[in-house]
């Protein structure tokens, strides 16, 4: 009976995680990175299940309770119209983290396409895109803003709009960098010589030996909309009443903020935590996804 024998070597490359279990175990013992996780888990759960934790609405109002400090009925206090600041800032979270994920989604998907085009084929036509891409760039982006505002009026829809003219130029170009790297190795070389299609090398070979890049980029694409979106709604030409963001919150309780500090205070609190814990995770997230710091 001849047994299985394994060469130290082969044991070594055996043992050796893969790109993602050793991006996710460098990930995890990351403390501050760790940290931001479980916070941002914490936002995500209280923004779904908070709103129905308040025995009020967010728009529900009740005059005779205005400006009342955080207590045992009102968690968080209440507005200048008796409304609830608890169901109101989950119901804000709600609506930024919507905003920072779907203008992210939409960044990605236009910003792989176009910057892994213009790599992959290069040439004259790489060029003509990249020139558009940075003709969009210089455009104002709170004109934009306020162009569409006119035309369309304010809202989510419009805010989202807004945010896709412009939003998925750095990804295009993180993406463009990525592939001309890639795409001069030697597997793409054997799959070009053996006939595959032109859209196949681009989808299963290149875009995903780019993904560690795409990942950490949409991590931090994701608060810069969320501040964009609050930005906007506290100039007032993002979300309208009776809906509630952080933004809006924010816009109303400036105003107060010497008399009843706790209507400022407590979505600038929330807005700050998500977008701080999206920043120390997206760095950290660059760092454990990048083979060169792969030990």
């Amino acid at each position: 009976m001849v047994k299985n024998m394994t060469t130290p070597e082969e044991k070594t490359v055996s043992e050796f995680p893969g790109f993602w279990k050793d991006g996710w175990r460098r990930l995890i013992s990351n403390r501050p990175a760790l940290f931001a996780l479980c916070t941002l888990g914490f936002i995500f759960l209280m923004a779904f299940i908070g709103p129905f934790l308040s025995s009020y609405s967010y728009y529900e109002i009740h005059l005779e309770a205005h400006d009342t400090p955080p207590n045992s009925e009102f968690w968080f206090g209440t507005d200048e119209l008796g409304r609830d600041l608890f169901a109101r800032t989950w119901w804000g979270a709600r609506i930024s983290l919507f905003i920072g994920i779907a203008a992210t989604i939409i960044d990605l998907f236009i910003g792989v396409m176009w910057g892994g085009v213009a790599a992959y084929f290069g040439g004259k036509l790489e060029e003509a895109m990249m020139r558009v891409a940075d003709i969009l760039y210089a455009i104002p982006y709170l004109l934009v803003v306020i162009l569409l505002t006119v035309i369309r009026g304010s809202g989510i829809g419009t805010i989202l709009i807004a945010m896709s003219c412009t939003g998925w130029i750095n990804m295009a170009r993180i993406v463009r960098s990525q592939t001309l790297q890639i795409k001069q190795l030697d597997y793409i070389a054997a799959a070009r010589l053996i006939g595959a299609p032109h859209g196949r090398i681009l989808l299963r070979h290149l875009i995903p030996n780019a993904m560690g890049p795409i990942v950490a980029a949409m991590t931090l694409t994701i608060p810069t909309a969320i501040f964009t979106e609050a930005f906007l709604s506290f100039l007032g030409l993002g979300v309208q009443a009776p809906a509630a963001s952080w933004g809006v919150m924010i816009n109303d309780g400036l105003s107060a903020m010497r008399y009843y500090p706790w209507r400022f205070f407590c979505p600038a609190i929330m807005l700050t935590l998500t977008i701080l814990s999206f920043n120390v995770l997206g760095n950290a997230l660059r760092d454990a996804l990048d083979p060169r710091l792969r030990r």
